[in-house]
């Protein structure tokens, strides 16, 4: 008999199974879309004054893998599990089987993890062709994809299951997940902030997942070494996982 965990995973791939065409779309053709505009329309513009020292397609395509993969975990964090409680009821369901509450968090979070990587994979061999990797360390900018989708989802599991209502994820997307794609780093340094907007970006998983990426994918060193970003990043996921086991368990004794 498998783990509850990779029964709720398994549940979930075979959920997955019949929409898997509608995320094509959101978890892989519109970044690449966004990547070739950004980085060959505005980056003539930024390449001819010369500041960032290399391409402007080739500075924001390892952030936006990042990104990619911070806007899949947050989707898939958010709507689905508050659907779990309040819509469906899945949770309520899995509760009168053998499988946990950290089996329902885990498994749930493997199945997103899963998302990440496949949209990181198909982001990173369009980066090869077009030009934008110059490192052999670039399949290493997958498992910091992966570790920027747990460091994301997992905290936004403990809010879906504190949240009553779903209006309450404009919220979030609005004053947390928008600001992160916008200022840590992606399109430009985040040096050029002032100081306390340099702070909140220091502080947001994307930044420590953009500098791991374009390490790995430019070849150049981190602002604050890989092993600062790699536990930074650990710290939001494990945070993020005991708060969601908690408040998880919280919802479901109501």
């Amino acid at each position: 008999m498998a783990h509850p965990t990779y029964a709720v995973f398994e549940h979930q791939l075979v959920s997955y199974r019949r929409v898997w065409r509608g995320s094509v779309l959101s978890s892989f053709l519109l970044p690449v879309l966004f990547l070739l505009a950004m980085g060959l329309t505005v980056g003539g513009y930024v390449d001819r004054g010369g500041g960032l020292g290399v391409r402007y397609l080739d500075f924001i395509a390892p952030g936006l893998l990042a990104s990619t993969a911070l806007q899949v975990a947050a989707g898939e964090a958010t709507w689905p599990v508050h659907a779990g409680f309040v819509w469906h009821r899945m949770y309520h369901g899995m509760r009168a089987t053998p499988v946990r509450i950290p089996d329902m968090v885990r498994g749930h979070i493997m199945y997103i993890l899963l998302r990440v990587a496949l949209s990181a994979v198909g982001f990173l061999v369009v980066m090869a062709l077009f030009g934008a990797v110059h490192s052999a360390w670039a399949p290493a900018a997958l498992p910091v994809a992966v570790l920027v989708g747990l460091a994301t989802a997992a905290p936004i599991f403990a809010y879906s299951a504190t949240i009553s209502t779903d209006g309450m994820f404009a919220v979030l997307f609005r004053f947390a997940v928008v600001p992160m794609t916008l200022f840590a780093g992606v399109f430009f340094p985040v040096d050029s902030l002032p100081l306390a907007a340099r702070a909140l970006a220091y502080v947001s998983p994307l930044w420590h997942g953009v500098e791991l990426t374009r390490a790995a994918t430019l070849g150049t060193p981190t602002a604050w070494g890989g092993w600062a970003h790699v536990s930074f990043l650990v710290m939001w996921s494990v945070a993020g996982y005991l708060l969601a086991v908690h408040r998880f368990s919280r919802r479901l004794a109501d």
